[in-house]
């Protein structure tokens, strides 16, 4: 598997990257800036004799560095910013595009919920994650060290607070990376089972209510849910352990100072006003441990999901675009010793070897599972062949360009999805460019006309995701219509006139014969009437074919053919 570097995505915005540590640096220098001053009003102008004139001057510059501090802040949060959502941005188009390439080989490695969740949620966190690096990253070390000098110039008897407060802050932060990691890739991994059972409820909805398996649903999502919560409650019982840890480290230190300092005024080696810097500045030491804190709690979870997002961009597309230059000659397809396995599985296909003609009518029937979905498929290149080839037109499919083959064929799946939008819309999904003319056309020869002009808006009727106001005939036919207005040299038909009536399914053969006339057309039926007209009629049984010919060849030397003929037909019509 390739490496891929996901900090690629921050160099089209580096001046950004630059010039946010630029405006931290002078941030950081601000804020080490002001108790020294404020140093100078206690022991020069309080206690001193400098006057109030220099308090005013002093004070007056404190305020300057203030406004300083505050701008260069803004700027550096404006500038991480910008560079975060565009790396963001970019990264997750480059997993949407990279998904949108994957064949259905790929599909099948990524449920759709941990799909989902890769895109979104672990996107998020490094987004987040390059937020927290140009701030976070760049203001902890340089204030810790800065305050650190700053401290020390004071007194360094100080040493001895600081030598022992940061081996007990570095023990606490490789505690909680060790203990987190796992625990945000978990949280992960539960987030895809939580996305996958709410996708799955929301697009099979109807069935859970026709099964009345409302509650075993609730039940399996409650399942999902808790494991979620447990997991996220334990990482943030560490996280929660965190800040009081670090107060208790804080206070200790803060007393620490102030005996040390008090000791060290009563000897005359120190002036009041440095005991205030210099509990200043151990304040900032301590609280740029805190924010390192948060970013080691950060890290296992941005690692995570950076992982997750690794895993989608390396995966390799089996199936590219050929070379082969491809001209439009009429949609002849050969299948020469075809086998095909999922995944290099157990073959669903064995030996397939059969010619269609161009413009010929081919049936293929079969009981289910026979693998007559799974030979269209390979056509298209949803899917390679193991063995064998499959030719276009002459051309082994594997050579062709996806674009240039897939423009050749109008597929319309078993399952007929529709997107949100108009009727209208879901139609010219077959030709963006086509004019309402043809579209009408498509849809009457697709027999879907009448049911879309009965509706109110007609053929701006507005869908539901997945066209659910539609019954399934409806979605049927707007799949045929969109597929015919495509007008391409190959139509197949997966199985896609199972929910319509024997009349209306009669009355589109019959369209498509006479509009249609000279396509190569495959269909795929369970049905003997939805293909006993074509020109030859293929009978698959365990992946390999069992017999072919026209319907009167197949009555009488055809079993399996018979068998089913006469479970559908009747013995009368049978004999």
């Amino acid at each position: 598997m390739m490496k891929i570097r996901l900090r690629k995505y921050l160099k089209p915005y580096m001046r950004f990257v630059v010039l946010a540590p630029l405006m931290m640096v002078l941030e950081v220098a601000m804020d080490l800036t002001q108790p020294r001053l404020m140093a100078m009003v206690v022991n020069d102008g309080i206690l001193g004799d400098a006057g109030l004139g220099f308090i005013v001057r002093t004070s007056l510059i404190m305020l300057g560095v203030a406004v300083i501090g505050m701008i260069t802040g803004f700027a550096c949060t404006v500038f991480a910013m910008f560079a975060a959502q565009n790396y963001g941005a970019d990264l997750r188009s480059d997993l949407f595009k990279k998904v949108s390439s994957f064949s259905f080989a790929e599909l099948d490695q990524f449920s759709t919920g941990s799909l989902v969740t890769r895109l979104t949620n672990d996107g998020t966190q490094l987004q987040n994650m390059v937020l927290l690096a140009l701030r976070a990253f760049v203001r902890a070390p340089l204030l810790c060290v800065g305050a650190i000098v700053m401290v020390l110039s004071i007194s360094r008897t100080y040493g001895l607070v600081i030598a022992v407060v940061m081996p007990v802050i570095a023990l606490t932060a490789m505690f909680i990376y060790k203990k987190l990691a796992p625990l945000f890739t978990q949280i992960q991994e539960r987030l895809d089972g939580l996305n996958a059972i709410v996708q799955e409820n929301l697009s099979g909805v109807r069935v859970i209510k026709a099964f009345v398996r409302g509650e075993h649903e609730k039940s399996r999502f409650g399942v999902a849910n808790e494991a979620l919560k447990d997991t996220n409650l334990r990482a943030m019982f560490i996280m929660a352990a965190v800040l009081p840890l670090m107060m208790i480290v804080m206070n200790a230190t803060v007393l620490a100072v102030i005996y040390i300092g008090g000791l060290q005024v009563q000897a005359a080696q120190m002036q009041v006003g440095d005991i205030m810097a210099a509990l200043s500045y151990m304040t900032q030491v301590l609280f740029t441990f805190m924010i390192m804190s948060r970013i080691f709690v950060s890290i296992p979870r941005a690692k995570a999901s950076g992982d997750r997002v690794r895993e989608v961009l390396a995966a390799e597309v089996s199936i590219t675009d050929g070379d082969a230059a491809v001209g439009s000659t009429g949609g002849d397809i050969v299948f020469n010793n075809v086998t095909f396995g999922y995944g290099g599985g157990e073959p669903v296909l064995k030996q397939i070897s059969l010619h269609i003609k161009s413009g010929e009518h081919v049936g293929l029937l079969g009981s289910t599972g026979a693998g007559k979905s799974s030979l269209v498929h390979l056509i298209s290149r949803f899917y390679d062949v193991c063995d064998g080839q499959v030719l276009v037109d002459g051309v082994d499919v594997r050579d062709y360009p996806l674009d240039a083959l897939r423009a050749k064929i109008g597929f319309v799946l078993q399952e007929s999805v529709l997107f949100s939008g108009t009727i209208g819309e879901n139609i010219r999904w077959g030709n963006p460019n086509a004019d309402d003319a043809q579209v009408l056309q498509a849809a009457k020869s697709a027999q879907a006309d009448e049911y879309i002009t009965a509706k109110e808006d007609g053929y701006d009727t507005l869908l539901g995701q997945r066209g659910l106001t539609l019954s399934g005939g409806q979605k049927q036919r707007a799949s045929i219509a969109r597929a015919l207005l495509k007008d391409a040299e190959i139509l197949i038909l997966d199985d896609s006139t199972s929910a319509l009536d024997l009349a209306t399914e009669s009355n589109l053969n019959a369209a498509i014969n006479a509009e249609h006339a000279g396509k190569t057309r495959i269909t795929i039926a369970q049905r003997i009437s939805s293909v006993m007209n074509a020109d030859r009629i293929y009978v698959l049984e365990h992946g390999e074919i069992a017999a072919f010919g026209t319907h009167e060849e197949l009555l009488e030397t055809c079993e399996i053919y018979q068998d089913i003929h006469r479970s559908q037909m009747g013995q009368g019509v049978a004999a």
